[in-house]
């Protein structure tokens, strides 16, 4: 699997985690979250692995020290993908690195 379907495959499972949640009264948000997830995995899906966004990510450690691991942003990367609230999809992978970062 490349790296950019690793992320994209990340981010899919958090908006299926999101289409799951059931809240009384979220307005649509859930919703909302989950399209905008699954806008950004379309997106990073179609990303060459030799993309800035790509590198950026690696150099983060998002695929693990060596850049070969499945994608991964750690607890404060995850955290950012858990509360999305939807905006432009290379918005959420710019986010990323300062979660890692922050988290670590």
């Amino acid at each position: 699997m490349s790296r950019s379907e690793s992320l994209a495959a990340c981010l899919r499972a958090h908006a299926r985690r999101r289409l799951d949640r059931v809240e009384s009264n979220d307005g649509g948000r859930n919703a909302r979250s989950a399209l905008a997830l699954l806008d950004a995995a379309a997106y990073a899906a179609s990303l060459p692995d030799d993309d800035p966004l790509i590198a950026m990510l690696d150099r983060a450690g998002c695929f693990g020290p060596l850049g070969c691991e499945d994608f991964d942003p750690g607890e404060g990367g995850h955290r950012l993908i858990r509360h999305w609230p939807g905006g432009e999809p290379h918005e959420l992978l710019l986010a990323l690195p300062a979660a890692v970062h922050a988290s670590a």
